[in-house]
């Protein structure tokens, strides 16, 4: 996914279910496809009013204003393309604010149902750790989603596709990271209510603004959790392989733990440099977890997991207890898997012991009192424990 960005513009507000007009007939080549698209936004104006629209703060845009703040979507605007569109640069006058446009593709894989979530969640969801969505377009059959713009690209593109000019990351830098992305997903799971299950975590829909502040973004895919005496969620399988869990994968069922195994997918990546899948590896090595998880076992090798790119410059202590959290969120039993306010402790933690190279070292790692990895810490004394 391309880059998105902070900037907070306040948003109008809409006013009951009045705000998102039907298409006309001359935006529509037939008859059949006007009362096509006027069903779809009517059942998008009856959700936004059932979920208590005065809640819900997002612009309405036409399709003429967002393809002239993009130049009428030109090539070097694009900043990314995926199964659900392409990504452009843009420059609103009305706001006066620079912005990314989501232009989903009429025959890609993202339909009215999730742009109508994605509005709905962004929407009725703020947090410094969620990217802001300015607005919407729902022009004719056209669907545009408006979001800040976030100027550092994806977690991806740091990560997996960096570009000559683009300084590797450092290992400050990544904890920063890791234990934002963990806060947005703690949010979403313990304060949003009911509570939201994410879904689609993965290092290309964790957006970067400046100072590398990490916001989740794409929520298409989101769901409401169980509520009540419920314990899961029964649903179609969607999302990315190599970061789905296991029990999700094989039965459709999806809980919050789901969530926390694609995170430690994500924090695996952060730390080793590594994809999640990656099919130019040798067989044993193209799933990440599937690699890890025999090396998880003997502390002797918990520097071979090291992303390379850090050329040795990370706390020996520091990659232990990062791993430490890792290993417990992709474990395939669920109920194994930690809390993710367990995990925003443990890399809140992690984040603030400011590492500086040459102070370190990279010590023999039999030198640190952290065992294999278990259970991630639940508070900073027992981090500074190494239990």
């Amino acid at each position: 996914m391309g880059c998105f960005l902070c900037s907070g513009e306040p948003s109008k507000k809409l006013k009951g279910k009045s705000q998102i007009a039907p298409p006309s007939e001359k935006e529509s080549s037939t008859t059949a496809e006007v009362k096509k698209q006027q069903q779809s936004l009517i059942e998008i104006k009856k959700e936004i009013y059932q979920t208590g629209s005065e809640h819900i703060a997002a612009q309405t845009f036409t399709f003429r204003e967002l393809a002239s703040a993009t130049r009428n979507f030109r090539a070097d605007f694009l900043l990314g393309e995926g199964g659900f569109g392409r990504v452009y640069k843009g420059r609103l006058e009305s706001i006066n604010q620079v912005v990314a446009i989501k232009q989903l593709d009429r025959n890609g894989l993202q339909g009215n149902r999730e742009f109508l979530v994605e509005v709905l969640m962004l929407s009725l969801l703020h947090h410094t750790n969620l990217v802001n969505l300015i607005g919407y377009c729902a022009d004719g059959d056209q669907r545009l989603l408006v979001y800040e713009y976030m100027p550092l690209g994806s977690l991806e593109d740091h990560l997996h596709e960096p570009s000559p000019d683009m300084k590797r990351l450092d290992w400050n830098t990544r904890m920063k990271i890791a234990a934002g992305a963990a806060k947005g997903l703690e949010y979403l799971h313990d304060k949003a209510n009911p509570p939201v299950i994410y879904r689609d975590l993965k290092c290309s829909n964790i957006l970067l603004g400046e100072g590398h502040h990490p916001k989740l973004s794409d929520f298409g895919l989101a769901k409401l959790g169980p509520v009540g005496d419920k314990t899961h969620v029964s649903t179609r399988v969607m999302g990315t392989y190599g970061y789905c869990a296991p029990e999700y994968a094989m039965t459709g069922q999806l809980t919050l733990k789901s969530d926390v195994y694609s995170f430690g997918v994500v924090l695996l990546e952060i730390i080793t440099g590594r994809r999640a899948i990656d099919n130019t590896r040798s067989a044993g090595e193209q799933n990440l977890v599937a690699w890890a998880r025999p090396l998880f076992k003997d502390r002797r090798k918990f520097s071979q997991m090291a992303d390379p790119a850090l050329q040795g410059q990370y706390p020996p202590r520091g990659l232990y207890q990062a791993l430490a959290v890792a290993a417990m969120c992709v474990q395939e039993q669920p109920t194994m898997r930690p809390l993710i306010a367990d995990v925003v402790t443990a890399l809140t933690y992690l984040a603030s012991q400011n590492y500086t190279p040459g102070l370190g070292g990279t010590a023999n790692p039999g030198s640190s009192r952290l065992s294999a990895p278990g259970t991630p810490p639940r508070s900073k004394q027992d981090l500074e424990n190494g239990d």
